[in-house]
């Protein structure tokens, strides 16, 4: 059985601290088989009725990464108007998404229609198959951190247009687009925070006790 000391849940505290939704990426390509073992990492993660409903799109092709860009753009634009005033001018100023300067894309879908699971679990909660994607995604996160490697989340994208651009079952639902790459710098503190855009709470305010 493995046992884990104090020193090493220190270091993995430290972990949390410092994984960052990373933005800013330098455009130095990632070792060969990066991703791969990354997406291996993240199929360790729990699921429910042991379903494994992620699945995994390595964005490779420029064509595709081009359209996928356009659509951010597109979408960014549609949000930025969506605010006024000094919020407006916040949101503009803000970097959201890596796509052009990092050097992996990789695209993470639920497949709803799968009958790996046997349904288990399923039947009152039908979105615990998303859930188990996200858990996934953010054991991937927490596994690239440990290596040195950023990853940032692009949610500013049209699900319909990443299944036609990707060219994808209409069973799977799209739940990410990860950029990933080695980040221009390191911080403690979430990049919105710094920007003033929100900040950080305390666990007291999201906590009930019954």
């Amino acid at each position: 059985m493995a046992e884990f000391d104090d020193t090493f849940r220190r270091h993995l505290r430290e972990l949390f601290v410092w994984r960052r939704d990373v933005r800013r990426f330098r455009t130095d390509p990632l070792p060969d088989g990066t991703i791969d073992r990354l997406i291996e990492t993240a199929c360790l993660s729990p699921s429910v009725g042991l379903s494994q409903p992620w699945r995994f799109v390595i964005v490779e092709d420029a064509v595709r990464r081009c359209a996928v860009v356009d659509d951010f753009r597109a979408c960014n634009a549609d949000a930025l108007n969506a605010y006024a005033g000094e919020r407006a001018a916040r949101y503009s100023a803000l970097k959201l998404s890596g796509l052009e300067q990092a050097p992996g894309h990789l695209a993470v879908f639920a497949d709803k229609a799968s009958d790996i699971g046997h349904g288990l679990g399923r039947a009152t909660m039908p979105e615990t198959t998303e859930y188990s994607v996200v858990a996934a995604i953010t054991a991937m996160w927490l596994a690239a951190r440990a290596e040195g490697i950023g990853l940032g989340w692009v949610s500013i994208l049209t699900p319909a247009r990443m299944h036609t651009i990707l060219d994808v079952p209409n069973s799977w639902k799209f739940i990410a687009y990860l950029c990933i790459g080695y980040p221009e710098s390191e911080c403690d503190k979430p990049e919105l925070e710094q920007a003033k855009w929100e900040h950080r709470r305390g666990a007291d305010e999201f906590t009930l006790r019954r």
